[in-house]
């Protein structure tokens, strides 16, 4: 029969860090403390140990996505759950903010325009931004592509790269295509990822962030 461990509401989380922190041991798995944090998020918000050697950071990555977010940081994503999914009140004592530009009426036309998807048209859209902007991808690798064109147009130089998207149809080759692309980034290497992933990846983030406010 199984144990029900007897922990209090508020420490949930702190308990279910520990237990990762302990398989990750168990596995003899030692995590790079730059990158720590994130990994071990992405963990508790799926389950998934795998996370643990897949997820790919350019040198400093981690890093760079936590200046940008405290000089006040665009995050945008691909897709309306990964934007739920962000923490508003730690982009709130930040000044930095969160965008999904999918559901625009501006970019269903100029999807329609341009016979492309509507996360092509997004990160068009997010090359006009001013400021340090972050993009979070976790559903679409078309965005990831056509975020490379931008990037050697000269069009748009991200402060971060968040490519996880999940899939089969190009997922793999576009996150290759964003680890070449000269820009800071964190990938899931392979076919995992998802909505779900890449806010828990700017949570991580935000949460590092906040705490270095203190």
């Amino acid at each position: 029969m199984a144990t029900i461990e007897q922990v209090l509401p508020n420490e949930i989380e702190k308990r279910s860090m520990q237990i990762i922190g302990e398989e990750l041991a168990e596995m003899g798995i030692e995590l790079d403390p730059r990158n720590e944090a994130v990994i071990k998020r992405v963990i508790h918000t799926s389950a998934d140990f795998d996370y643990a050697t897949s997820l790919a950071f350019s040198e400093g990555a981690v890093d760079a996505g936590v200046a940008a977010l405290k000089r006040g940081a665009t995050i945008v994503t691909d897709t309306k759950m990964a934007w739920s999914g962000i923490s508003k009140p730690a982009l709130a004592k930040l000044g930095a903010d969160a965008q999904c530009y999918m559901s625009d009426p501006d970019i269903a036309q100029a999807a329609k325009d341009n016979g492309t998807t509507r996360a092509v048209a997004c990160m068009n859209k997010a090359a006009r931004l001013e400021g340090d902007v972050i993009i979070a991808v976790g559903n679409a690798p078309t965005a990831l592509i056509e975020l490379d064109k931008l990037i050697k147009d000269g069009r748009i130089s991200p402060a971060l790269v968040i490519g996880v998207p999940v899939g089969f149809v190009n997922v793999v080759a576009s996150k290759e295509i964003i680890m070449e692309s000269g820009v800071p980034y964190i990938v899931a290497k392979g076919r995992k990822g998802g909505s779900n992933i890449a806010a828990a990846i700017c949570n991580a983030m935000l949460y590092e962030a906040t705490r270095r406010e203190l």
